[in-house]
């Protein structure tokens, strides 16, 4: 189950993969009131527990938040101990002005932008396999 550690290797195939919607993260303190099937994270801090969800979802719950995100998988298995790969797509949107909020689970690396910032942080990633 161990992903790609070569950094040229995940860069020329992270193939970035649009999940289309709006996506929103909100801080909950009854995880009950909300399905877990609609959930995409959740993360348990010190000052409460973080759920990222569709936008859509959190104004049905009354949720609050202040940053409306596309969601952007990098769809090669990358390994948790690969080195580099984090670094190097974050430089290049942040030489565009796009900051990425990053989530790494066990297969893929996944990335939340600004919505506003699709299609330019779209852009940006897939230069890596060209």
């Amino acid at each position: 189950m161990s992903g790609e550690k070569d950094l040229d290797k995940l860069l020329k195939t992270m193939k970035p993969q649009h999940n289309v919607g709006e996506y929103v993260f909100c801080v909950v303190s009854d995880l009950k009131k909300i399905n877990f099937e609609e959930i995409i994270l959740i993360f348990k801090e010190k000052e409460g527990t973080t759920i990222i969800i569709k936008k859509e979802q959190a104004d049905d719950l009354k949720l609050n938040y202040s940053f409306i995100a596309s969601w952007i998988t990098l769809t090669v298995h990358s390994s948790l101990e690969a080195v580099g790969l984090t670094a190097a797509f974050s430089n290049a949107l942040a030489q565009e002005g796009i900051s990425c909020n990053v989530v790494a689970a066990l297969y893929h690396d996944h990335l939340f932008v600004d919505y506003k910032d699709t299609d330019k942080a779209m852009e940006i990633l897939n230069r890596f396999s060209n």
